[in-house]
C-alpha cells in the first residue's frame, strides 16, 4: 500500500461545516461517549478516511474506509487516545480534523485550536497550541492524555495568588518549559474597564504584554506544542487567542463563536482545588471562588455585558482603535516584525 509522507500540495475542500451553529471549519469531530466520534465533514464528495496519532498520514495509520461519501461517520476512537481523522480525497485533497475539546476528566475548557479557515482559505494547524482553564486537578488520566500532545512550553497568564493556591502540574509532569509573570491580582481586577461592567477587557493586552511575547515567540519556534491559560480559559485566555487568530486572518464572526464555547466547556469545579480560606488570609482569588460557590456549584456565565454586547466584540472596537487591529498590537507592544508574523502563520497555517 502506498502511503503519503508530508504532502507538500496541502489542498482544502470547497465545501465547508457552514450550519449556523459552528464556525467556519472544514469539518468537525464530537464525541459521542468514551469509544465512538461522530465525523460530520459537511460534504458528500467520495474520500478515503484515515485515523492517526499525528496530522500526517504515513506507516502504521489506520484507514478505516477506502472510499466514504456519507456526511457524517461514527468511527472508533476512545477518549483516553489523541487521533486525528485525515480525510483523502480523490483527486488529493486532504482534510486533518480532530476533538476540539479534549475529554479530560478533570479538566475545564482545554481545547486545541486548530481546524479554523481563514478568510484566504487555508487552515489554522491542530497540535501547535492549546487553550484551558486552570487544571490543579487532572487525574493520571488526563495526564497520560496530555503527555501524547508533545507539550514543548505550559504559558500561565494567571496572576501569583491564583498560582499560589491552584499552581501547574503539567510541566513537571511533561518536562515542559513553564513561563509565566508575576502581577498581582488586586491590580489586575481595578484595571479593566469603567466598572459598569463594559469593556471589561480593555487594558488587559498591556498587562498581558511580557506572557503574550513569550507565547507568540514559543509559537514562531515552533518547537513542541504550547499550552496558554489563565483560571477560567475565557478571559484572558479567550484575548490571546483572539488575537491569535485575528492575526491568522480567521474571520472574526468565526472568532467570536469559538470565544463564547466556554460558556459550556468550562468545568469551574476542576478549576480551583477546594481550601480553607483562613490559609489564604490575604488571596483575593480565594474570597472570590468561596463567594460564587457559596450557594452551590458554581456556573459558568455568558460572556455579555449588562447592554448585551460579547466583551471580546467591544475589545475588538478598542483594539482596532487604539492599535489598528491585531497585527498593529502584535508589532507596537510585542514588538513582532513583518518577519515574525509571516513566520508566524508559516508554522500555524496550511
Amino acid at each position: 500500500m502506498h502511503f503519503l509522507k508530508r504532502p507538500t500540495a496541502l489542498l482544502t475542500l470547497a465545501v465547508l461545516v457552514s450550519s449556523p451553529a459552528f464556525a467556519r471549519e472544514m469539518a468537525t469531530v464530537t464525541r459521542l461517549d468514551s469509544k465512538t466520534v461522530e465525523l460530520d465533514r459537511g460534504d458528500t464528495a467520495p474520500v478515503s478516511v484515515w485515523i492517526s496519532a499525528d496530522t500526517q498520514i504515513d506507516d502504521g495509520d489506520q484507514r478505516v474506509m477506502a472510499t466514504s461519501k456519507d456526511r457524517k461517520l461514527k468511527l472508533d476512537i476512545p477518549s483516553d487516545k489523541r487521533r486525528y481523522v485525515i480525510l483523502l480525497g480523490e483527486d488529493g485533497h486532504i482534510t486533518v480534523v480532530a476533538e476540539r475539546a479534549l475529554p479530560l476528566q478533570q479538566g475545564s475548557n482545554f481545547r486545541d485550536v486548530g481546524g479554523y479557515v481563514t478568510r484566504d482559505g487555508k487552515t489554522v494547524r491542530w497540535d501547535k497550541a492549546f487553550r484551558s482553564g486552570a487544571f490543579p486537578m487532572l487525574t493520571d488520566a488526563d495526564y497520560a492524555l496530555i503527555g501524547q500532545l508533545h507539550i514543548g512550553s505550559v504559558v500561565d497568564l494567571r496572576s501569583i495568588e491564583e498560582r499560589e493556591v491552584a499552581p501547574d502540574l503539567v510541566d513537571d509532569r511533561t518536562g515542559a518549559m513553564f513561563i509565566a509573570n508575576d502581577y498581582s491580582a488586586k491590580a489586575m481586577m481595578a484595571g479593566f474597564g469603567k466598572g459598569d461592567g463594559e469593556n471589561m477587557y480593555s487594558g488587559m493586552e498591556k498587562m498581558l504584554v511580557p506572557q503574550l511575547r513569550s507565547l507568540f515567540r514559543l509559537l514562531i519556534a515552533d518547537d513542541g506544542a504550547v499550552i496558554y491559560h489563565c483560571s477560567a480559559g475565557q478571559d484572558r485566555t479567550g484575548v490571546t487567542t483572539a488575537l491569535l487568530y485575528d492575526v491568522l486572518g480567521v474571520d472574526r464572526e468565526t472568532i467570536l463563536k469559538d470565544y463564547h464555547l466556554s460558556t459550556e466547556l468550562r468545568r469551574p469545579q476542576w478549576e480551583m482545588p477546594k481550601v480553607d480560606p483562613k490559609d489564604y488570609p490575604n488571596n483575593p482569588i480565594v474570597q472570590i471562588y468561596m463567594a460564587a460557590s457559596k450557594n452551590g456549584e458554581m456556573k459558568a456565565n455568558p460572556l455579555y455585558t449588562p447592554s448585551g454586547a460579547s466583551y471580546l466584540a467591544q475589545f475588538f472596537t478598542y483594539l482596532d482603535q487604539t492599535y489598528g487591529g491585531s497585527e498593529g498590537y502584535l508589532k507596537q507592544a510585542l514588538g513582532m516584525t513583518d518577519a515574525d508574523i509571516a513566520k508566524l502563520r508559516e508554522v500555524m497555517l496550511r
